[in-house]
């Protein structure tokens, strides 16, 4: 047996999210369907390094799987990408050691959210940014995202349906924000993610933008650990899983 592992890319408009679900549309079912068939019939599952939400988008997600077929690691790309549909793209694939896993070797992950603040809605941009015509201020936004930087108890910015057991702890690395013609560009690299967290944040950062809250509030949001204290998440269309980082 040999392990493979993927990088891939995928616009997640028309998917309803990456973990496979009944009678639904995900990039995990069409990543299977796509490696049974090249297996012939034989079933194949798919570990990614994590799961996204429908709507939401991936720059180089990763995932791994084991088969018994002896092809060449620039071969299983090219056979990949001609099973699959034309929103999911295997960008590169290479042999690994077996003690690799997709999830659990990762060492760091980015993420991306966009936010056009412009007035008037941008019809053609509809599924990749969230559209927040509100004035924001930027500097207001930036001193907030140093507040998130280091380890932290992130259970105010998780979500209250979240099923993951344990610590809610992480350790993010870097928090940044800038804007460039009017879209805000939301940049957060950390060890690990919980469930909605981007989202979360974002929305916690657009009321800041606002001045509905002052930036030093991100401390006692993170020490009192309930997500009832926060608004909306933001919506799923303007993030993206940038990158998977490993050794």
């Amino acid at each position: 047996m040999k392990r493979i592992k993927c990088v891939i890319s995928y616009d997640g408009s028309d998917f309803a999210g990456f973990q496979i679900q009944p009678k639904q549309r995900t990039v995990q079912g069409e990543l299977e369907k796509g490696l049974t068939k090249i297996h012939k019939g034989t079933f194949i599952r798919i570990h990614p390094s994590g799961r996204t939400d429908a709507g939401v988008h991936a720059i180089r997600q990763v995932f791994h799987f084991d088969t018994f077929l002896d092809l060449q690691a620039s071969n299983w790309r090219q056979a990949l990408n001609t099973v699959l549909p034309d929103d999911l793209l295997v960008k590169e694939a290479n042999i690994v050691d077996s003690t690799f896993h997709a999830r659990y070797s990762a060492l760091e992950k980015e993420y991306r959210y966009y936010v056009l603040n412009h007035a008037e809605k941008d019809v053609f941009n509809r599924y990749y940014v969230y559209q927040f015509s509100y004035p924001l201020s930027l500097e207001s936004m930036q001193k907030a995202c140093e507040y998130f930087t280091g380890t932290h108890d992130f259970t105010t910015f998780s979500s209250a349906k979240a099923t993951i057991k344990g610590s809610k702890i992480r350790t993010l690395t870097h928090a940044f924000c800038h804007m460039n013609n009017g879209k805000v560009e939301f940049i957060f690299r950390g060890d690990g993610f919980l469930y909605n967290m981007v989202r979360i944040m974002v929305g916690a950062l657009l009321d800041i933008g606002q001045g509905r809250r002052n930036p030093e509030d991100i401390l006692e949001l993170l020490e009192q650990k309930d997500r009832r204290l926060l608004g909306k998440t933001a919506p799923p269309q303007g993030l993206y899983l940038w990158d998977v980082k490993y050794e």
